[in-house]
């Protein structure tokens, strides 16, 4: 027995000694850090928005099911995540120009002001900088246009968003970016005499552009320096297609770039051995819910949602090394899943009547202007584009009250702009868009079940998801400053514990 327990006493020794040289030899094993990062933000894009989607979509694909089925965007599955605030300097309802400073710099500052401090002096140093730095390519991707606040938030610093022309010399001048692409610019000679044309810029400062679907989908690293791609077939405000006008002109046998096609693009062309930085927005998401146009919200969100999907195929072959983030910047419109007239009852499938964005009808609406449509012969163009009818016994049947509303908007559509008195009523109903499109939108909204209650942003806190590398530091509720120093942290470039400090 005594030689048996001094057996047994070595054997142990042995083992706590194994496990404590183990702990020690993990403890000295450095933290993975993220080679490749994602940052996806969807302009005004909140809870809202999110899950009135997955409800569409859920619907649509269960039409039979006799219970509320959900559907996933490849986001919402991540197994980490948050919920941020996401006020500035000015106010809880703030603007893209200082919510993605934030997310981008790690800083607070005013509304309409980019990278700059409240006092519009001491300029900040956004997370691609410091990528950079560190050695990653650098790459910003939107469907808006290049110099909107949004992107401009990670490579540009202007006391003003309105200085697009400024933005877009900085990113085409400056050492930053290594792509950037999606939409045009605004201003691309500015607004002064005697400016220089930013393609010009672009061109002496090494870019290679791209303007055609064929060139930027078969885009390779060897295809130059670096890389400017814009979308051949721009919608309004140089922006890409919305994602609902996209499908329609694929459908009918034409060709438009998704936001998807250029995240594809950027990662073949940004792939080296240092890793990247790609920042991805859905811009026009917000611009859709400023509108109150529900259904073209959720295809934006859906836009997003594929974008994302490309960078989950590409972290599923370098699981150990990518960060993928998703969030929005604020929340856009006051969106709400309910409405009062539908009581506890939603009727999602009746957005899928609807096959156009209110930026498209607009121009269906100046045509019936032009011609001189009757509200009957209006009726029919509604119709084949919301589904909305005057024919009895319908699912889009109008009320009388609802024909009497968009009677009124047709009325006040068809004069010219000039001729339009807008009073508090008018201006409350119709937010300054066109009166028929917009009511059209609102009533498809509220037989479906929802409701705007804002044609601006709402102060909502936004969530957050996160996968991969780094993943942990976004869990639990903080607010938007701390977006940056989560990342800087997932690439190495600040200590952990600078993220808990924060």
């Amino acid at each position: 027995m005594k030689h048996l327990s001094k057996k047994l006493i070595a054997m142990l020794l042995v083992l706590v000694m194994t496990l404590s040289l183990t702990g020690m030899a993990l403890a000295e094993e450095p933290a993975k850090e993220a080679k490749y990062v994602f940052f996806f933000i969807g302009d005004g894009m909140g809870s809202p928005q999110i899950t009135a989607t997955r409800y569409f979509l859920g619907t649509l694909a269960n039409p039979d099911s006799p219970f509320p089925v959900p559907a996933e965007l490849s986001f919402t599955t991540f197994k980490s995540g948050g919920l941020m605030t996401t006020y500035d300097s000015t106010s809880f309802c703030p603007d893209s120009a200082s919510t993605a400073s934030s997310m981008a710099s790690g800083e607070k500052t005013l509304s309409g002001v980019i990278n700059y401090d409240v006092n519009k002096e001491r300029q900040f140093k956004p997370v691609t900088e410091y990528a950079k730095e560190a050695g990653k390519k650098v790459g910003i991707l939107t469907s808006v246009s290049l110099d909107h606040a949004t992107p401009a938030a990670f490579y540009a610093k202007v006391p003003s968003r309105s200085s697009y022309y400024d933005i877009a010399v900085q990113g085409m001048s400056g050492t930053t970016l290594d792509l950037i692409g999606g939409g045009g610019f605004r201003y691309p000679t500015g607004r002064e005499k005697d400016q220089k044309d930013v393609f010009e810029i672009a061109k002496e400062n090494g870019f290679t552009f791209l303007n055609d679907n064929e060139s930027i989908r078969g885009l390779k690293p060897e295809d130059g320096e670096r890389i400017l791609m814009i979308a051949p077939d721009l919608a309004g405000s140089d922006a890409m297609q919305y994602e609902v006008d996209r499908l329609r002109i694929v459908e009918e046998g034409g060709d438009s770039l998704s936001l998807a096609d250029f995240t594809k693009s950027a990662i073949n062309y940004l792939d080296n051995e240092e890793g990247f930085f790609l920042m991805v927005e859905g811009g026009k998401l917000d611009w859709a819910c400023h509108a109150n146009d529900a259904v073209t919200t959720m295809y934006e969100t859906i836009a997003l949602s594929d974008a994302v999907q490309v960078a989950v195929d590409f972290a599923q072959e370098h699981p150990d090394e990518t960060l993928i983030v998703v969030t929005g910047d604020h929340e856009t419109g006051g969106l709400t899943i309910g409405f009062a007239t539908t009581w506890y009852n939603t009727y999602f499938g009746y957005l899928d009547n609807q096959n156009i964005s209110y930026e498209d009808f607009d121009k269906r609406v100046t045509k019936m202007r032009e011609e001189g449509l009757s509200f009957e012969d209006a009726m029919a163009i509604v119709k084949e584009s919301y589904g909305l009818t005057l024919e009895e016994g319908q699912d889009l049947t109008l009320t009388a009250t609802e024909t009497a509303t968009l009677k009124d908007a047709y009325t006040m559509s068809m004069l010219p702009k000039a001729q339009r008195v807008i009073g508090e009523k008018e201006s409350f109903m119709y937010g300054g868009y066109e009166p028929l499109t917009v009511t059209c939108a609102h009533i498809l909204n509220n037989k479906s079940g929802l409701a705007y209650t804002s044609y601006a942003h709402t102060g909502l806190q936004i969530p957050v998801y996160a996968q991969g590398v780094g993943a942990e530091n976004f869990l639990g509720f903080f607010d938007n400053t701390d977006i940056f120093f989560s990342m800087m942290s997932a690439m190495g470039l600040i200590p952990a514990d600078s993220v808990a400090a924060k």
